[in-house]
């Protein structure tokens, strides 16, 4: 198949989503397929053939992620041409695929931005669709929801600019819709609660504030409707930030965690329940925090989940043997499935 391979983009993640890009065309060259990248910020010049941007010799691409989030207002000093967020011949690429396999990340990417684009140009894509990829996006529609579902969530508020609220401390401060930790702060008091909000506010319009709830920090993949072994995640110092997530030697993984039966099987079925109560598909990651009295609370699902090299759902995968090629194999295939195609 042709299959074109959308990354970069306009978000914080964007040198998350180059990499998972690079990574996933090598994989889909490597499954026998045509394939093109493209970054859907920067796009393409002016082209005469679309179909030879379609190649099967992979080329190489830095998988590199540099250790603080990129510099948005010099990447658009940079560009040339396109409109908005969106670059030039990104749709007359896409339309020139048979799938466009989405390696986006955040704004524009796991927002249902442009799966609603896609869905009006009729083309066929990879993973959530349009309204699941909203929903789960907005952390606090998406804990709204959860919380109907009896699945455990943090309390807490969402407060656009200017508002203000009661909390308590230690709470969490992060953006309402946003991921890789960007713009989150655990606040212990109020002396550093005003620069917190701050920090968020430059990613988003709305913030959540939560309650912080002290635990392991597991996170639960879902492919197909089934939970993966879940994989733990510890930190020496601080938090799991976006240093700590792409930096490698930072983080401690370890898969599959070492929980009970009990409360592996726990955590499993909750990121089942996560899955159907948010109308996700294909594939998702979900993040939890399970308490020393064994409650598993969801912090939120990532519909659109690295596949870099530290990234977790290929190393939870690879504990039930889906190598990194067949997880990609398996994602594709899911995602003509919803389109009642098949390989």
């Amino acid at each position: 198949m042709r299959i074109l391979v959308l990354s970069g983009g306009y978000s914080a993640e964007r040198d998350v989503s180059l990499s998972t890009g690079a990574l996933a065309a090598s994989a889909l060259r490597r499954l026998g397929h045509r394939v093109a990248v493209c970054d859907l910020f920067l796009g393409l010049p002016a082209v005469t053939d679309l179909s030879a941007q379609f190649t099967a010799d992979d080329t190489a691409s830095s998988t590199a992620i540099a250790s603080s989030e990129p510099d948005l207002d010099a990447l658009t000093a940079s560009r040339i041409g396109g409109f908005g967020h969106i670059g030039d011949n990104v749709f007359e690429l896409a339309r020139a695929s048979d799938l466009v396999f989405l390696a986006l990340h955040g704004t524009d990417g796991e927002d249902g931005k442009i799966q609603a684009a896609l869905d009006l140009l009729g083309v066929r894509y990879t993973g959530t669709g349009l309204f699941g990829s909203a929903l789960a996006m907005n952390k606090s529609a998406a804990k709204d929801v959860l919380g109907a579902h009896g699945i455990l969530v943090p309390q807490g508020v969402a407060l656009h600019r200017g508002d203000t609220a009661d909390v308590g401390f230690p709470c969490v401060v992060k953006p309402c819709s946003g991921g890789s930790s960007v713009g989150t702060s655990i606040v212990t008091d109020g002396a550093d609660y005003a620069a917190a909000l701050e920090a968020a506010f430059r990613y988003d319009d709305t913030v959540l504030v939560e309650q912080y709830i002290a635990g392991r920090e597991v996170d639960v993949g879902v492919v197909d409707g089934v939970a993966l072994p879940p994989i733990e995640i510890v930190v020496p110092q601080g938090f799991y930030d976006y240093t700590s997530k792409y930096q490698a030697g930072l983080a401690t993984e370890i898969c599959p965690a070492d929980f009970t039966p009990e409360i592996t099987a726990k955590l499993r079925r909750a990121a089942e329940d996560v899955f159907r109560a948010l109308r996700l598909e294909v594939y998702a990651r979900m993040d939890f925090i399970v308490t020393d009295a064994g409650e598993v609370y969801c912090l939120e699902a990532n519909t659109l989940p690295g596949l870099t090299p530290t990234s977790l759902l290929p190393q939870e995968a690879a504990a039930i043997g889906l190598t990194y090629d067949a997880l990609i194999a398996r994602i594709v295939e899911l995602s003509l499935e919803k389109y009642g195609d098949a390989l």
